[in-house]
């Protein structure tokens, strides 16, 4: 019996501790913010209020403000949030909210003044050729809500007012945004081989940024082209896109890819806009010469006699390479070059070229890297396709002696005219020749 006593008192203390916590908190509580009265124009000087708020469960968080009007402007909108427990949310507010537009500029947008299309990538409401995603609010009083919603649906708000004042409300506006052209080829044979954006921007910002949007909002940055205008100030300012294939990188998968330009000042106010652009034929060429083996003719030749040679050009690549004449076979005199025959260095295009060491020009006896029967027409261009293979044959006829050296090497090499002699092709298989004086 000695033991009821404390017992009964046990029982009652888990009683009234229940029927103390048991009690259902508010929702939403300790809304604060730290200002009232704020002036977001990137003078470090009041441009930032902190809001603080306490959540006793799991609920979606909305903050907004409405004018006098009642015009609504979103900065958060039902964000999901677990319960606060020690910590309360913080977050700062600089006055920049989601973008909206000015009566007046409704009234102009409604007379149909837009020239881009929203496509998918882009948020935000439209304003003549670009977007605005975020803008800072007006100067004036504005009343704030912070709204949270339970999963039971319970809602609970906290009001409060915000003056902004000496607010930079300049937009960072974007003009004549354009993608040209509209498709390219990114493979490194001299034709459409890169895109050019151009914008113009009307205010210095903190970030102005191009990129292709691809699977997975994967992002491919475009790098600006050093002009009169400098980064980030107003000006049109240019962008070059290579797909990264001249740096040696596969480009992005064919297809058709929006195009963003997005500028964001100092207050945080931030504008885009989209256009697309279409990568078709893309890719790394990565051609050599198979096995890096050359057959030649002979190691001496006579005066009047021709060095012919033998070589397979392998395209190990996923896209196929351009080239040009003279066809495979051509048969030059030693006196001559490709220039003589009328076929001129070209940007981008592979051949076949043999040098030797008294030659007066760089690699001046050059070959198309197949015949008709490998080649493939397009645009009036010949290629050799991806994964293809061909026989390059030719010869050198020694009508005269040329340089003192004697003998001297000849080697082959695969040229891509005006960008490079990959190492893995540069002085194939050389061949010490003697030419035969009488």
């Amino acid at each position: 019996m000695r033991f009821r006593k404390p017992l009964i008192l046990i029982v009652v203390t888990v009683l009234f501790l229940c029927l103390t916590s048991c009690g259902e908190a508010p929702l939403l509580s300790n809304v604060t913010f730290s200002l009232d009265r704020i002036t977001p124009n990137a003078d470090h000087v009041t441009d930032v209020t902190v809001i603080t708020y306490d959540l006793s469960r799991s609920a979606e968080v909305s903050i907004y403000f409405e004018d006098d009007s009642g015009e609504r402007y979103i900065f958060r909108d039902r964000v999901y949030h677990a319960p606060s427990f020690d910590q309360s949310y913080q977050l700062q507010f600089g006055g920049v909210v989601e973008g909206y537009l000015l009566p007046d500029e409704r009234s102009a947008e409604q007379g149909g003044g837009g020239g881009s299309q929203a496509l998918t990538a882009v948020e935000g409401v439209q304003l003549g050729e670009f977007f605005v995603e975020e803008r800072v609010l007006q100067d004036g009083e504005y009343t704030w809500t912070v709204e949270a919603v339970d999963e039971d649906g319970v809602v609970e708000r906290a009001t409060g007012t915000l003056t902004v004042a000496e607010a930079d409300t300049q937009l960072p506006r974007l003009e004549g945004f354009s993608v040209n052209p509209p498709t390219f080829t990114p493979n490194r044979d001299g034709i459409s081989d890169r895109a050019q954006i151009n914008v113009y921007l009307t205010k210095e910002v903190d970030s102005l940024s191009v990129y292709l949007l691809g699977e997975d909002d994967t992002r491919y940055y475009v790098e600006e082209v050093e002009r009169v205008t400098e980064q980030n100030q107003p000006g049109l300012h240019s962008f070059d896109y290579d797909a990264g294939v001249d740096h040696g990188a596969e480009p992005p998968p064919d297809g058709t890819y929006p195009v963003r330009v997005e500028a964001q000042d100092a207050v945080g106010q931030r504008t885009s806009d989209e256009g697309t652009l279409t990568i078709r034929n893309g890719g790394v060429p990565r051609p050599d010469i198979l096995n890096a083996t050359v057959e030649w003719s002979s190691q001496s030749v006579a005066l009047g006699q021709t060095l012919h040679f033998t070589l397979t050009v392998d395209n190990d690549s996923t896209v196929p390479i351009r080239t040009s004449g003279p066809s495979s076979g051509t048969v030059y005199d030693n006196d001559q070059n490709y220039a003589t025959l009328e076929e001129y260095i070209q940007s981008g295009v592979f051949r076949v070229g043999v040098h030797c060491e008294n030659s007066p020009t760089d690699h001046p006896w050059r070959w198309a890297v197949g015949g008709p029967d490998d080649l493939y027409e397009e645009d009036g261009h010949f290629y050799l396709p991806a994964g293809g293979r061909a026989m390059v044959t030719g010869g050198i006829r020694f009508v005269e002696q040329m340089g003192a050296r004697n003998p001297q090497y000849c080697y082959a090499s695969l040229i891509h005219e005006d960008v490079e002699i990959a190492m893995v092709n540069y002085r194939v298989d050389p061949v010490y020749l003697r030419l035969q004086i009488p």
